[in-house]
């Protein structure tokens, strides 16, 4: 089922969702489903699974030259996307990205995801490579994920690469995209960005989905600015619980993001990671729970691996 026909179908009660990273290179399946099987007693409509695209490394060889190689430490997305549907019965979201394909490999993933009963896609550009300074996108690959966003619209109308084929069976890919409550990091300003959300929107994307963020004032105004341009599709708040010290220095650099100053000192009198755990789990239930007032389709929880604080703070809220 649809990602939108879900909300439809909850008739204004918040759903609980969650997204997920797959297991590392090596590992077993069975580790994922250990984590999520305590959240499946909150029952998410849909699961997101990230994707993540290859690196490159530099191995020496025995003459002294360096010889490039390519890896991928999380790799499995299709796979972990129809290993949950059939275990758990429950939609899968696989994110796409741009970097790392062309635009006739984007258009084979989409086919297999087609195959497998996958409706639901979220678009994203992805990020640069540690090798890289800036994204760069493949050779005859996409550089926005508007572009990728376009592929995806014209495969539901049975419009392929190949312009040859005949009677093709269209798509019918529910399609979301990020929004960034604090502006996606390359663009200048919040309006700039807003411009190119509605894009999106406007080529046919049916949801948004949040960078997380800590202050839901930050959220409430996004949603305000997005309706005054006429977005109309459903925004989805992403949360994501402080469980670390280190996250306070880390998140907001990585994620260009910033803490309220009350969550900030909070943290820092902690004298532990069990103490921010703590303090973690608190705002996030008080966060949620004032979204949820506000009528929020779903609470979009980014696990990163770890569903304990997830299910501390679900079970409070579902």
């Amino acid at each position: 089922m649809k990602v939108v026909d879900h909300i439809k179908n909850a008739n204004g009660k918040t759903l609980f969702s969650l997204e997920i990273l797959p297991p590392l290179k090596g590992e077993n399946i069975r580790t994922l489903f250990d984590n999520m099987d305590p959240l499946m007693e909150f029952k998410p409509p849909f699961i997101d699974v990230t994707y993540h695209r290859e690196e490159y490394v530099y191995k020496k060889k025995e003459n002294g030259l360096l010889e490039k190689r390519s890896t991928r430490k999380r790799p499995g997305t299709v796979g972990i996307c129809a290993a949950i549907q059939n275990h758990y019965k429950v939609d899968t979201v696989p994110h796409i990205i741009c970097g790392g394909f062309n635009k006739e490999e984007t258009e084979n993933a989409l086919i297999d995801l087609h195959f497998l009963g996958i409706d639901n896609v979220l678009a994203l550009q992805g990020d640069a490579i540690k090798s890289e300074a800036r994204f760069i996108p493949d050779p005859d690959g996409h550089k926005y994920a508007s572009e990728l966003v376009e592929q995806v619209v014209k495969m539901n109308q049975g419009r392929f690469i190949d312009e040859e084929l005949e009677n093709a069976s269209p798509t019918n890919f529910c399609i979301g995209v990020a929004g960034y409550p604090e502006k996606h990091f390359s663009a200048p300003n919040l309006k700039i960005d807003l411009k190119y959300l509605k894009n999106k929107i406007d080529l046919g994307a049916e949801y948004i989905v949040t960078q997380m963020f800590f202050d839901n004032q930050k959220f409430f105004e996004f949603v305000a600015k997005c309706r005054e341009i006429g977005i109309t599709v459903p925004i989805i708040p992403g949360i994501k619980p402080i469980t670390t010290k280190t996250q306070t220095n880390v998140l907001p650099t990585i994620f260009h993001i910033d803490l309220p100053e009350e969550l900030a000192d909070e943290i820092e009198k902690c004298k532990d990671n069990a103490a921010v755990k703590q303090v973690g789990i608190e705002w996030t239930v008080k966060q949620s729970k004032e979204l949820m007032q506000h009528g929020v389709p779903l609470v979009h929880f980014y696990s990163m691996g770890k569903s304990d604080p997830i299910y501390k703070i679900a079970k409070q809220l579902f």
